[in-house]
């Protein structure tokens, strides 16, 4: 128990961890207050049986039982405000550290663990540790302070007591190990239960358009019950496991509670006992099942407290990219790719590329699907590091300048666009927070998207749906260029930007992609002709290495990969589907 409690305290850390010791602190304070009632009762008592009831005795009594009620509420309101802003501020920190974390770790770490996973930390593990964690392991402390603080009273008193107090709690303590050693087994698997149904719903949720579309509802209906029931297994196997060791705990506490009571009964019969203290001793019998009842109770879940804070810190341990770079800005853009290397999963996926991209100008990167273009930008930006070779920016390792520094270099437009559920104006400025909003309306113009902007119900104020479920493929697209041109990046990069896009919305998307890569580097995946053939340089690429490189012009009159991808666009395109041949 002890363990696991220092673990916890160590986990919150900082100010959080010194306002927890505060409130243990607090806790001795309320068990003072709560054990003052005991000399008020053995006073009044006193008086009763010696016929010594006078005013002044019961005001005694009553200033003692005031103290006690009045000190003990002052000190628990402050005990429930400094553990709530401990364990609230643990959490909400946890959360921000983790995200400042998942920063710099490789993309890699986010194409092997699923979405579910993060999502189940940052939200059931540390929805545990602020408010179920907090009340568990305060009120654990607390009940066993009660209980030790009474023990060592008693001592005074009567050590006879005092040492039946002492031996019911470590009985307490040892049936309690018990019972830790066995949760030890269980609460992972409930944790993982947990981390999986959330998995599994946001699985099903976020892909029932093409569940539908398939007609896989009753399969993907079995996944997401399967993981409800094993959710619901481990929670049931959790408390059937505790259920005997919680009976025995609370036999202990009665059964120390009824000691004292009728030891003291024997010892007073015996005539080693005052009566007065053998009333005292039955009082405090009660108090003293009561504190240990509720540390008993709660202590059961300190090992799920356990194993949140070893997945939470599991995230923080992960080995991040090396960040610590200097903030530097580069002379030029120029960007220049030596024999590098890279591999994942110890599948090698680019495999000695050397090319030179000069500044402002354009390269387009074909090639057949999971050839490595997309790997290749990644590893320009640095969203992952090269295993061989190194890429410069302006002359100098991407890998030499901090990771801030090196991201504002860089204005990425994806094929699926990521929206936030926010306003349209939030969106766009998200590449630049306090851009005023001229600025965002000027960036939207030129993005060709104001007009449809403008047709929404509140226009830039509208809140858009997660993701950007409420506007089309194309607007959303658009709405990426813009938030580009707000962050205002010399190196442009274009993964398949107008690949989802309908015909209607394509002439403005090219427009705004126009605007936006205006005197800029430009990299850009693509498998639009028209995209392509205008490029200052293209790079093919296949099984991770450039096989062809140059112009349209050059390439065209290469027998290779490049001209068979124009000539099987040309045929696709001169082609109705009815068959009928048309103008390419």
């Amino acid at each position: 128990m002890l363990k696991i409690l220092r673990k916890f305290f160590d986990f919150c850390g900082g100010e959080n961890k010194r306002k927890f010791y505060i409130s243990i602190v607090f806790g001795v304070f309320m068990a003072f207050f709560e054990a003052l009632k005991i000399p008020a009762i053995v006073l009044m008592l006193d008086a009763v049986i010696g016929g010594r009831v006078t005013t002044a005795v019961i005001w005694q009594c009553f200033g003692i039982c005031l103290l006690s009620v009045a000190g003990g509420a002052v000190v628990k309101y402050f005990n429930t405000i400094i553990q709530c802003e401990a364990g609230y501020g643990t959490t909400a920190g946890k959360r921000i550290e983790i995200a400042e974390h998942l920063r710099y770790l490789p993309m890699g770490y986010f194409n092997n663990n699923s979405m579910g996973y993060i999502t189940s930390v940052t939200t059931n593990t540390m929805e545990n540790l602020g408010d179920v964690a907090t009340r568990v392991v305060m009120l654990t402390t607390q009940g066993v302070l009660t209980t030790l603080l009474i023990a060592v009273m008693l001592l005074f008193y009567d050590y006879r007591i005092g040492l039946v107090v002492f031996a019911g709690l470590l009985l307490f303590f040892l049936v309690n190990s018990r019972m830790q050693r066995k949760s030890e087994k269980i609460s992972p698997r409930k944790v993982e239960a947990d981390s999986s149904l959330v998995e599994k719903l946001l699985e099903y949720i976020q892909g029932i358009m093409e569940v539908r579309a398939y007609n896989l509802s009753s399969t993907q209906s079995r996944k997401l019950n399967a993981a409800i029931d094993e959710n619901e297994n481990c929670n049931f196997t959790l408390e059937k496991t505790f259920i005997p060791y919680m009976g025995v705990q609370n036999f202990l506490t009665k059964m120390t509670g009824v000691a004292m009571t009728l030891l003291s009964v024997w010892f007073y019969l015996q005539g080693s006992m005052e009566l007065i203290v053998c009333l005292g001793m039955m009082i405090c019998s009660f108090i003293v099942y009561s504190s240990l009842d509720s540390a008993g109770n709660y202590s059961a879940l300190l090992r799920t407290v356990d194993v949140s804070v070893d997945k939470a810190q599991e995230i923080l341990d992960l080995e991040p990219m090396d960040i610590d770079g200097k903030d530097l800005t580069p002379q030029n853009h120029d960007i220049d790719i030596e024999n590098i290397e890279f591999s994942y999963d110890k599948r090698k996926i680019i495999d000695g590329i050397t090319v030179h991209i000069p500044e402002r100008t354009s390269t387009a990167i074909v090639g057949p699907s999971g050839g490595g273009k997309t790997t290749l930008c990644h590893l320009i930006s640095r969203f992952w590091d090269v295993n061989r070779g190194c890429i410069r920016l302006g002359g100098t390792d991407v890998r030499e300048y901090s990771m801030d520094s090196l991201m504002k270099n860089f204005s990425f437009v994806f094929q699926n666009v990521y929206l936030f559920q926010d306003t349209v104006a939030n969106n766009i400025r998200f590449g630049q927070e306090d851009a005023p909003m001229e600025k965002v309306v000027e960036a939207a113009k030129k993005a060709c998207c104001h007009d449809f902007i403008m047709a929404l119900p509140d226009g830039y104020d509208t809140v858009i749906g997660e993701g950007g479920a409420s506007l089309s493929g194309g607007e959303k697209q658009r709405i990426s260029i813009a938030r580009a041109m707000m962050k205002d990046s010399p190196v442009i990069i274009l993964d398949e930007a107008t690949a989802n896009v309908d015909p209607e919305n394509e002439k403005d998307l090219v427009t705004a992609i126009e605007a936006l890569t205006r005197e800029k580097t430009i990299l850009m995946i693509a498998h639009r002709l028209k995209t392509v053939r205008n490029a200052d340089q293209i790079l093919v690429v296949d099984h991770g290495r450039i096989v062809q490189q140059g112009r349209h012009e050059e390439l065209m009159r290469q027998d290779g990969i490049y001209r068979r991808f124009v000539d099987a666009r040309e045929t696709a395109a001169g082609w109705k589907l009815q068959g009928e041949r048309t103008e390419a």
